[in-house]
């Protein structure tokens, strides 16, 4: 019976082809140009259509491969149960030795430790272990000379006899990605020791099968600005030369692959970020599969995920842990080994005990409310995500191939070539985040306007850090904005910016919401209107709140008279601004009204133009 319902349910709506959609969506569109209204210029090099059907998956290679099976898009085992990992500053061993208990006893089961000390030694590494059961919970070490602290942590192994799979530890070495970034070359003559000594680092481990030598840290190009497929392509770069350099000095190809761990920034790019990490797999297990091992199990990617720094916020800050939410669902949709949840201050200050819960939380909530981790690979079937999959593959790959052209990933790194790539992306991203192209919420989009920045925050927080040479620096998006806004902060002064809604009701009220959002974002005091009844009632209002800036707000229409008047009746005692940019624009021009805002200006130059005009 059920059966028979069913199908007359779907007798009733019968299969409507692409063609009615694509005849309804033109007549919709009522002559608009369809690619410019509705296809999706993304920043990684494709173009994403408005909808997907299951036509659209054909040619896709990897569709109807399981989780844990070659090539690994819909993950490496057949669970998705991440790691809670959350990573511990290591300046004194015993203040460190009581954090890490404490967050181990709230959930915490992947342990980041990440060494300060010049000077480690075998007893810091007692007092810093102490009381922690190394079979319990995986254990990263990173910070200053990881390879030393690696000898250390191995002897310590070995003394206190831990059985070998029961050991799950991971050392942060990556002179290629990290090395290269901080210093724009090897320490060593094309690091022939570097790489010496990990290719020892891997033969004292070979017995041990969950311990990780290196980790690509491929967080470094999107924490500089990177795009999405950048990333993507520079790790997998590094990882192979990794491979060439490792096999080179002796290593078994399959032993190197198994010796590799990734590490990603994930950004609040919802769906492409899923994607990413799918396409992360498939790419990887290829690359290996070039090296002919003899099983699979080498080609399997071992992914670290953090969420991102880069979009972070000083103001707003509580937006931080949305940003956090989102993009630790896209790790844990996406699949990854451990995930770290950067906690919202991150970008101000040192994390306080209150935001590490919250970080920690976000995590807890997604695996035991939401049940994140009861599905595997939840995005797979999807017709939206898959061809993001196959789109991202497809230019990541493109790149990966571009470099390998070059010589690898050190060479193409040395020649300047992927800082160059990574510079003329942030640079994009900028632009787009000074034309609100890119929405950064509290930065350059809706700013909180009764909020002024803290004693606290200091002018380094919100400053980029100038690079010097072929380095990547890593900054944070908003920071354009922030710097603009904490100048205004600590100026000692309060400028105003005063709305004058005149004319028609409507268009006064929009373009006031419009411009009190535009000079919020630097901090500046907006004084909105409901609506003035005569221009002379909104000018005499303007010169009694001692108003910098006065934006009259009314519609196209009405500016050609207006904008006239408002401007003879403040006779040079305020800066004129006109809210929108109307046809009658060359004629107020022409009587020496120059100043527009609308959504096609740069906001963050505009800004900055009139905190100069006054004196801030």
């Amino acid at each position: 019976m059920a059966n028979t319902k069913r199908e007359k349910l779907f007798t009733e709506f019968p299969p409507v082809p692409t063609e009615k959609w694509e005849e309804v969506i033109t007549a919709d569109l009522k002559g608009a140009d369809y690619e410019r209204k509705l296809v999706w210029r993304t920043g990684e090099g494709f173009n994403v259509r408005p909808y997907y059907r299951a036509e659209n998956l054909e040619g896709i290679r990897f569709l109807g491969s399981q989780a844990g099976e070659f090539p690994f898009v819909r993950g490496t085992r057949a669970h998705n149960r991440w790691r809670i990992h959350q990573t511990v500053e290591v300046s004194d061993p015993a203040a460190a030795n009581a954090e890490a208990l404490d967050i181990l006893n709230r959930g915490v089961d992947s342990l980041g430790l990440c060494i300060q000390k010049e000077e480690f030694t075998a007893a810091d590494l007692d007092v810093l272990l102490a009381g922690i059961s190394i079979p319990a919970a995986a254990i990263v070490f990173c910070g200053k000379h990881t390879a030393d602290v690696a000898e250390l942590v191995l002897a310590k192994i070995e003394k206190e006899g831990i059985a070998n799979e029961e050991v799950r530890i991971a050392f942060a070495i990556d002179p290629l990605v990290k090395g290269l970034a901080q210093r724009g070359d090897f320490c060593s003559p094309d690091g022939q020791k570097c790489f010496a000594r990990i290719a020892a680092l891997i033969e004292k481990t070979r017995e041990y099968k969950h311990i990780r030598v290196v980790t690509v840290s491929a967080q470094t190009f999107g924490n500089a600005g990177s795009t999405i497929v950048e990333e993507l392509a520079f790790a997998l770069s590094a990882g192979n030369d990794y491979l060439s350099r490792l096999t080179d000095a002796g290593v078994e190809a399959e032993q190197a692959a198994r010796k590799l761990r990734f590490s990603f920034s994930v950004t609040s790019n919802y769906f492409m970020e899923i994607a990413k990490l799918r396409a992360a797999r498939m790419l990887w297990a290829n690359i290996v599969k070039g090296y002919v091992p003899e099983k699979n199990c080498p080609s399997k990617m071992q992914i670290h995920a953090e969420t991102s720094r880069w979009n972070q916020t000083v103001y707003d800050p509580y937006v931080n842990m949305l940003r956090g939410t989102t993009e630790a669902m896209s790790a844990a949709i996406g699949g990854v080994y451990s995930l770290e949840v950067t906690p919202f201050d991150r970008s101000f200050e040192t994390p306080t005990e209150f935001s590490k819960r919250i970080a920690r939380n976000v995590e807890l909530l997604l695996k035991h409310e939401a049940h994140f981790d009861q599905v595997v690979d939840p995005a797979g079937g999807s017709y939206y995500i898959e061809n993001l999959t196959q789109s991202i593959a497809a230019e990541a790959w493109k790149l990966f191939l571009e470099i390998e052209e070059k010589g690898g990933y050190a060479e193409a790194y040395k020649a300047g070539f992927i800082k160059e790539r990574v510079d003329a992306s942030a640079a994009a991203k900028d632009k787009m985040i000074a034309t609100r192209r890119q929405t950064l919420l509290g930065a350059n989009q809706y700013p909180n306007f009764s909020e002024v920045a803290p004693k606290e925050i200091t002018a380094e927080a919100v400053t980029r850090t100038k690079a010097e040479g072929n380095v990547l620096v890593p900054y944070r998006g908003a920071m354009a904005f922030e710097e603009m806004r904490l100048r205004v902060d600590r100026s000692g002064r309060q400028p105003k910016a005063f709305m004058l809604t005149c004319g028609s009701l409507g268009m006064a009220r929009a373009r006031a919401q419009f411009s009190c959002n535009f000079f919020g974002c630097a901090g500046i005091r907006v004084i909105d209107n409901t609506f003035f009844q005569s221009i002379e009632e909104g000018v005499q209002a303007a010169l009694e709140a001692k108003a910098e800036i006065v934006v009259v707000c009314a519609s196209d229409d009405d500016y050609a008279e207006a904008a006239p008047k408002v401007k003879e009746l403040l006779a040079g005692r305020a800066i004129l601004v006109v809210a929108g940019a109307p046809a009658c624009a060359p004629e107020l021009e022409a009587q020496g009204i120059s100043n527009f805002i609308n959504v096609k200006s740069n906001v963050l130059e505009t800004l900055k133009f009139y905190l100069k005009e006054m004196g801030i």
